[in-house]
């Protein structure tokens, strides 16, 4: 059961819907009068769009996809299902309910005797409907009634005459057209641009006189359909090619090699070259997500998380932010936090980042923890490992350790004295074992 309207529900709702409402709400306030003129009138979609301002486009996606009760019943569809998108409008390759009813009487008197006698035309005429109108619905859905009553007429003598089929200009205009789209996976608009013909006349003669390569090509798309993964370039179900098109290309071009060839953030370059930050986004992760993965530092693409937001890579922008800082302690090894101030990073970032990708500097000039569980410089604890292992192994004096390793005595001193205070304690033992058994 669908949940009812709750005042208290409200402050539940999360953000991301509220918006969603909002903009459904702006959209149907948009199509409010083009909704009432066709649910009031009989006017096509084409003129209510003209008279309210929108895009007869935008205005049939609107009604199928939110009205469509009124479409089915403009179409004189009966609804026997509660999910209505379920329910087909168009199917591909079979009649529309409305021209089948508009031509039905027709088509049947084409296949009777008693109006032998009459041409397409002249039948066309007694039910009051366009000829070629009645010859092409005819010609791609009942063929075999054109071809049966010709033979007829051919038979009894009463034959017009007139040569039937594809004219031989038309048979040379798109022969290459047609065995392009048979051969490969462009579509028709594509095509028709290649070969400079008419598109609507093209996608004609393919209905008329080439039904099967478009039942091959119905079966591709239905393939197509039903795989899991699309694949850019690849087919699919409405014929098109997964791909974004020329348009979306030229937009986001300028933005693109700005985001291959710098380190600027998705907001500055919307900012800088006119697009949408989140369309760009889009632009990015749905038709080049391989670059995505490359600023986030993911080199296995089966690797990434499904939500890239929580993944913790080295992106382009970070490494380049610390590679000054990098070379410098490289160059000459000193504190993390006198780096970041010479730098004017924040020094825990810095300190987080060269802990997690610069394991190896961070021996150098990072904090690790000793034997004894201390934190300490890497660098202080290699500089004096060796005179901590003399002190606490001979009875040699510290000053001495120093002077020959060539270290400053009160360094070291305090070092031990902070850090390895067991150090002292097993020196001390070893002196007076030394004095014991000098006494004996």
């Amino acid at each position: 059961m669908e949940n009812k309207l709750n005042l208290d529900e409200i402050e539940k709702l999360p953000a991301k819907e509220r918006a969603l409402l909002k903009k459904r709400h702006a959209l149907h306030c948009k199509y409010e009068k083009a909704v009432t003129l066709y649910a009031d009138t009989t006017l096509s979609t084409r003129i209510i769009a003209l008279r309210c301002g929108v895009t007869p486009g935008a205005l049939g996606n609107y009604l199928r996809r939110y009205w469509r009760e009124l479409v089915l019943q403009r179409h004189q569809i009966p609804v026997e299902s509660e999910d209505l998108q379920s329910i087909k409008i168009y199917s591909t390759g079979k009649q529309n309910r409305v021209s089948h009813e508009r031509y039905k009487a027709a088509v049947e008197a084409c296949d009777m005797m008693k109006y032998i006698d009459l041409n397409i035309s002249q039948v066309a005429r007694k039910f009051g409907l366009n000829g070629t109108a009645l010859a092409n619905f005819m010609r791609i859905h009942y063929e075999e009634i054109l071809s049966r009553r010709q033979k007829i007429r051919e038979r009894l003598g009463i034959n017009d005459n007139i040569p039937r089929g594809a004219r031989p200009s038309c048979v040379q205009q798109y022969t290459d057209a047609v065995e392009l789209y048979r051969t490969t996976e462009m579509t028709i608009p594509e095509i028709a641009d290649k070969f400079k013909v008419s598109e609507s006349g093209l996608m004609q003669h393919l209905r008329f006189y080439h039904k099967d390569v478009l039942q091959q090509k119905r079966a591709m798309r239905k393939r197509a359909k039903e795989e899991k993964y699309k694949k850019r370039g690849g087919l699919l179900g409405n014929g098109r090619k997964y791909e974004p098109s020329a348009q979306t290309i030229n937009k986001y071009a300028e933005a693109l090699t700005l985001y291959k060839n710098t380190v600027l953030t998705l907001k500055e370059i919307a900012d800088q070259t006119g697009v949408t930050t989140e369309g760009f986004r889009f632009y990015l992760h749905k038709w080049h997500k391989n670059l995505v993965l490359d600023h986030l530092g993911i080199t296995d693409e089966s690797q990434s998380p499904k939500d890239l937001r929580k993944a913790r890579n080295r992106t382009k922008r970070t490494s380049l932010k610390y590679q000054d800082a990098i070379n410098s302690i490289k160059q000459n090894p000193r504190s993390i936090a006198q780096v970041a101030n010479e730098f004017n990073l924040q020094p825990e970032s810095f300190r987080q980042y060269l802990h997690k990708y610069e394991p190896e500097l961070i021996s150098i000039v990072g904090m690790g923890q000793n034997e004894q569980g201390k934190r300490t410089m890497c660098r202080s604890e290699k500089k004096y490992k060796k005179a901590i292992e003399l002190y606490q192994t001979t009875t040699e004096d510290l000053k001495s350790i120093a002077t020959r390793l060539g270290l400053v005595y009160n360094s070291i001193g305090g070092y031990i004295r902070r850090n390895y205070p067991d150090a002292i304690i097993l020196h001390k033992k070893l002196i007076q074992e030394q004095k014991t058994t000098y006494k004996q």
